[in-house]
């Protein structure tokens, strides 16, 4: 059960962080972008506060259920520990904060620009 869990997650991770960097692009889905943007923003910044910078509760949970499994030395980051599986070696864990920071940025700038500016900047034309 527990092996399921954490595949399910990995994959809800996964899918959550692609939306988080393209989920601005199409019209439909843009303001559920916007909320998740949101919320990951919330839990970086805000749960941050108290958890420390960048805190993640999906990747919290997930850290949870790999120790119950036996895993050890588990990174801070998800996007780290995903890199590592892909590439298999460590990747610095610095060069992924700062790589998703820059993404992280971008992603919510566009979704701002397409949600609130564009819109107006449209409609001034038509």
């Amino acid at each position: 059960m527990l092996a399921a869990l954490d595949i399910f997650l990995t994959i809800l991770h996964i899918a959550f962080t692609l939306f988080n960097l393209l989920g601005w692009i199409w019209k439909r889905t843009r303001k559920l972008h916007l909320v998740t943007i949101s919320m990951t923003a919330a839990s970086w910044f805000i749960l941050g506060i108290w958890y420390g910078w960048g805190y993640c509760f999906l990747t919290d949970w997930q850290w949870n259920i790999k120790e119950k499994l036996g895993e050890t030395n588990l990174p801070s980051s998800f996007i780290t520990y995903f890199a590592n599986k892909l590439t298999g070696q460590r990747v610095s864990a610095s060069l992924i904060t700062a790589i998703t920071l820059v993404c992280f940025t971008l992603a919510t700038t566009l979704t701002i620009y397409v949600n609130f500016f564009r819109r107006r900047h449209v409609n001034k034309h038509v």
